[in-house]
């Protein structure tokens, strides 16, 4: 069995050939195909407009730059990739770090008890995590009752949904950001994207993408002003003729996560390893995670990653909690009151969970699975 990693993206003829159209073109960096695949990404999400960048962790940063002043208190989680909170310190701003829910996500209820003692918050970093978007009339909620800003960092749960709510409309939220990482479900390589229903904010992040420089009609054809101090933060027209290719086949994508999705949830039913939360129709599902209560078992987490590995199943874990990492605790986080995350830390993993994954080794991944923990 060849090695089945946890992730992994799906690229067909197609795709390349809408790379190498690319290569004959006249644009290798900011061309028409980074316009078009804006303009289909704020079609898909339902989002006014749409500023393509390099990375997710570029769209996390140009938004809080934006949303952010030097000193804000932002609500976050410590179940993320180290680029969420990461951007709200480049802005200068501050962390505070909530514990999560049952499904993972930020506890909205948590943020609510936070909100009412310190009516200093600024705002709410509300991560979708493994594909499944926060509560919309909660998120809607907080917002209007405390005058919170709000950012959901969407990276896992392009082509989710809440109710009728896509993610990424910003219906609840002054911005939204994706990440087409090659694990996501759909890749551009590397590359991110912000969406918004603000024409300000989004003529300030397109600014801020290109090293904070303005050019308007009325200036010499030589002229330009740097206004802000920006960043080179451009994703390139072959980056976004592949993403224009993915994004067609996206909708096909999510419909194999959620066969995977299934299959998982009927193998799993009354057994040791329990899903983070079976399907209801609202994740897009980036991550298929579980929880093992290694207390009763014979075996560690860290050897059922081992052997996991050692039969070609690469299972990963989906978080570090953010305020336990060395970097944090230097700046006096990591005493937070966090019970649900300390313990999904120590009981869930996120199995294979990819388009092309196949049945044969969705089936291997589950027998091998059982064959250790009962081991």
């Amino acid at each position: 069995m060849n090695f089945i990693p946890y992730g992994k993206q799906l690229l067909d003829q197609n795709d390349i050939d809408a790379v190498v159209e690319t290569l004959h073109s006249d644009y290798l960096t900011t061309g028409p195909k980074v316009k078009a695949f804006e303009e289909a990404l704020s079609d898909y999400s339902g989002a006014n407009y749409c500023v393509a960048v390099a990375n997710g962790t570029a769209a996390l940063h140009l938004a809080s730059l934006v949303l952010l002043n030097k000193g804000d208190k932002v609500l976050t989680t410590p179940n993320s990739f180290l680029a969420t909170s990461n951007a709200i310190l480049y802005a200068g701003a501050i962390p505070v770090f909530v514990d999560i829910a049952n499904d993972g996500n930020i506890d909205l209820n948590l943020c609510e008890e936070a909100l009412k003692k310190d009516p200093s918050i600024k705002a709410i970093y509300a991560v979708a995590f493994s594909g499944r978007m926060v509560n919309q009339e909660k998120l809607v909620h907080l917002k209007k009752t405390y005058d919170v800003i709000i950012l959901e960092d969407n990276a896992h749960a392009i082509g989710a949904k809440e109710g009728t709510i896509k993610a990424g409309s910003c219906i609840n939220s002054e911005c939204s950001i994706f990440s087409f990482h090659p694990v996501k479900h759909m890749t551009t390589a590397e590359g991110g994207a912000v969406t918004t229903n603000s024409k300000e904010i989004y003529e300030k992040l397109l600014t801020l993408r290109g090293h904070g420089m303005v050019k308007t009609p009325e200036m010499k054809p030589w002229e330009y002003e740097m206004r802000d101090l920006g960043f080179n933060y451009r994703i390139t027209d072959m980056q976004c003729a592949l993403g224009l290719s993915q994004l067609k086949k996206l909708d096909g994508f999510i419909k194999r996560r959620i066969e995977i999705v299934k299959a998982y949830d009927k193998a799993f039913e009354n057994t040791i390893i329990k899903p983070l939360y079976t399907y209801d129709g609202k994740s897009s599902y980036h991550l298929y995670v579980v929880k093992v209560d290694f207390s009763q078992l014979n075996i560690s987490k860290e050897d059922l990653f081992n052997k996991l590995r050692e039969k070609s199943i690469g299972i990963q874990l989906h978080y570090i909690p953010i305020n336990q990492q060395p970097y944090y605790k230097s700046l006096g986080y990591g005493d937070e009151s966090t019970p649900v995350m300390d313990k999904y830390y120590e009981q869930c993993f996120s199995l294979p969970m990819f388009p092309k994954l196949s049945d044969e080794e969705q089936a291997y991944t589950i027998k091998t699975l059982f064959e250790i923990l009962n081991g």
